[in-house]
């Protein structure tokens, strides 16, 4: 498909999984060459005409140059006029080519996956160095979100196999941890710019529909209360639960969640139990749901260097004096934890399933954060889930993070590189407040 009709589709997704009626189109959808018979009915295994417009939608972007205008036309013929009207705004005319010969082979949609990368690291912040972020040219603010329908009071789960349920109101707890001023003992440097990416995070979840709770400056004992108190909460209601840790991070032995966090005084949290406190052992009411964890903070103290690529994928940035990095030394503790690795409470489940942990940078490296502007994986996170919230999954907004974190350099020399452990079972699609 041309670039500028995938753009039109993206900017109008919302629209289109609002307002389209995907079953007047499959007729001729098929008969024109666009969709295969076998494209049609995992469309139509999706439970919702709302998942049907959405799958629709994307499947599309996947059929070469004829789809756009043969979409178009199948829309005037099911009489869909404003929707043609809406995509034509920003089309210029184009006619349909005939249509190629039938390949032998049924040619299907690429899904990519998140792929799975880790941790972060780096040296007492003691480096200085701003960015010049590039803004991609291919990044097109999605349009606002429809509004959201009150839940009644208790309603009962209806997850479909295809997407988590969401719509709880509010949708559930956040809880975001911002270690700023380290104690002297702990010889660890303040986290100047740390309390921008706050700001950004409490923003963006609470206009993500979330109730949000931010503790600051937590010693390593104050941590564990605050997830134990979380975990502790009634989740029956909601659909979801978010931690976020701003910190210094570290490298920790772990047999599941890389990395560590350390509290004010020093000692570290490793994420591998800052996990547990929410697995479906340990809090019954959020089992089935997914769990979200996001660490800022290093996992080590690597610097990444980069290597060459060819022009097309190279976006230089200026380097300056107002980076630094959120690592320490390699931690010699094991993360044998109090809360012990039993099987989960719920049989049918493994114990880390609809849990994704999202981590600034990978294993072993260090994480850079901008004196002026907050750390490159917030600014870009809070940015991303902003312009494309109301349309994309998260997994999908991860690794729109992932690519763009992964353009910036700090004293044009240094890189990093964010990923994600993902067990999630389904598609994750947030519901914003209407602004």
């Amino acid at each position: 498909m041309d670039e500028r009709h995938r753009r039109i589709l993206q900017t109008n997704r919302s629209n289109l999984v609002a307002d389209l009626d995907p079953s007047s189109l499959y007729d001729g959808l098929l008969e024109k060459g666009v969709f295969t018979q076998d494209m049609i009915d995992k469309i139509k295994s999706k439970k919702t005409r709302r998942d049907q417009a959405r799958r629709l939608v994307q499947d599309l972007e996947t059929r070469g140059t004829r789809a756009f205008p043969v979409f178009l036309e199948c829309l005037r013929d099911t009489g869909q006029h404003r929707l043609v009207e809406l995509l034509q705004n920003g089309a210029p005319p184009v006619q349909p080519q005939p249509r190629p010969p039938s390949p032998k082979q049924v040619v299907r949609p690429v899904i990519q996956p998140l792929p799975i990368c880790e941790l972060d690291g780096g040296k007492n912040g003691k480096d200085i160095v701003p960015v010049h972020r590039t803004q991609s040219p291919d990044s097109t603010p999605s349009p606002p979100p429809e509004n959201l329908r009150p839940t009644p009071p208790g309603r009962k789960r209806r997850d479909s196999i295809q997407s988590y349920k969401m719509d709880a109101n509010p949708c559930g707890h956040c809880l975001i941890i911002n270690n700023v001023d380290f104690e002297p003992l702990s010889e660890l440097s303040n986290r100047t710019g740390s309390n921008i990416d706050c700001d950004k995070l409490e923003r963006r979840f609470k206009a993500l529909n979330f109730i949000v709770d931010v503790k600051t400056n937590l010693k390593y004992k104050q941590i564990r209360h605050e997830l134990s108190a979380l975990s502790k909460k009634d989740h029956s209601q909601y659909d979801c639960c978010v931690v976020i840790m701003l910190s210094h991070g570290t490298e920790v032995s772990h047999n599941r969640f890389p990395g560590a966090v350390h509290g004010v005084d020093g000692p570290a949290v490793p994420v591998q139990l800052i996990t547990n406190y929410l697995n479906g052992r340990h809090c019954p009411s959020l089992q089935g749901k997914p769990k979200l964890f996001f660490i800022q903070a290093c996992g080590g103290g690597e610097r990444d260097t980069g290597f060459e690529v060819s022009p097309d994928e190279s976006r230089p940035s200026i380097g300056g004096t107002d980076d630094q990095t959120d690592a320490i030394p390699m931690s010699s503790s094991s993360d044998s934890l109090s809360m012990s690795d039993e099987t989960d409470a719920r049989a049918t489940l493994p114990t880390p399933s609809d849990i994704l942990v999202s981590y600034s940078t990978f294993p072993g490296y260090v994480s850079w954060r901008d004196t002026q502007s907050g750390s490159w994986y917030v600014e870009t996170l809070d940015r991303i889930l902003e312009e494309n919230a109301a349309t994309d999954d998260l997994a999908t907004m991860l690794m729109m993070v992932n690519h763009e974190v992964s353009q910036n350099s700090a004293k044009g020399v240094y890189k990093q590189m964010p990923g994600s452990f993902n067990f999630l079972r389904k598609h994750l699609y947030f519901q914003p407040q209407p602004q």
